[in-house]
């Protein structure tokens, strides 16, 4: 019966918020409808701040208050999730109203929005890549910035979505054996991100990849592709000396070896 009691209460008091949102909606004075949109979004009402701020965006553009109700509502708009929507918002009080208080925060936020809308790792990057673009565009109009460690932060987990992307697609001509492709996509990835945490196995599969292709090519480009493969053993070694592939990369060694000695001595015997 007591549970019953505190439903029937909390409706009431749902119908009257109800009520009282409809009535400020329905109003025709935008002084309180200013004053109930930052009441509504400093309880953290993001819905009705952002329905309200809205309407005022029109009443009350070119004057004083202009730049507040685009911050507002953008920052309403961030508050229900709608990163685009807010992006925009904050693009747009950055150009017409670059004096005012808000473009510092606005220009962050720009970066922001686009870093939570970046995709999983392995969907196309291009949003991620903005961010990124927006990130390094605030830091260097406000390198001293309370924000700009954040941005650093923000740029550092965004570049290595990146890094990781770049590996799965090198990866994935790998994985189908297509080692023509693979040394390509492979070189192409350590040429990017040198310092990339996924180095030693690229530098792995990079050596596989060349071995594999070289011992399986036509016999005209055979030696070359098994010199190709031999040096690639030598860097490998020299940079992870104690890599947990070492044993097979000794055995790449060993066969391109004998394969290379057998070559030269077709070639030293014509």
């Amino acid at each position: 019966m007591k549970s019953h009691s505190i439903l029937f209460v909390l409706g009431l008091l749902l119908l009257s918020s109800c009520s009282d949102f409809n009535k400020v909606v329905k109003s025709t004075d935008y002084e309180y409808k200013y004053k109930k949109g930052i009441e509504y979004y400093e309880a953290g009402e993001f819905v009705r701040s952002g329905t309200l701020f809205q309407e005022l965006i029109n009443i009350y553009r070119g004057t004083s208050r202009s730049d507040e109700i685009y911050y507002h509502y953008a920052m309403s708009m961030l508050g229900q999730k709608d990163y685009l929507m807010a992006a925009q918002y904050f693009r747009s009080l950055i150009r017409e109203y670059p004096t005012s208080k808000h473009v510092e925060e606005s220009q962050f936020m720009v970066g922001y929005c686009s870093y939570l809308m970046s995709p999983k790792v392995r969907l196309d990057q291009e949003t991620t890549l903005n961010a990124i673009d927006a990130l390094q565009l605030y830091i260097n109009l406000y390198p001293f910035s309370e924000k700009v460690d954040e941005a650093h932060r923000l740029i550092d987990e965004l570049r290595d979505k990146l890094v990781e992307k770049s590996f799965l697609s090198a990866r994935l001509y790998y994985d189908f054996e297509n080692y023509k492709a693979a040394v390509v996509a492979l070189e192409n990835s350590l040429k990017e991100y040198p310092d990339t945490r996924f180095r030693e196995e690229l530098m792995y599969m990079l050596l596989k990849s060349k071995y594999l292709l070289a011992v399986n090519s036509v016999e005209e480009k055979k030696e070359e592709r098994l010199s190709n493969a031999l040096d690639e053993y030598f860097a490998f070694v020299d940079e992870f000396p104690e890599s947990k592939y070492r044993r097979e990369a000794e055995r790449f060694y060993e066969v391109t070896a004998k394969l290379l000695n057998y070559n030269t001595e077709n070639v030293n015997s014509d």
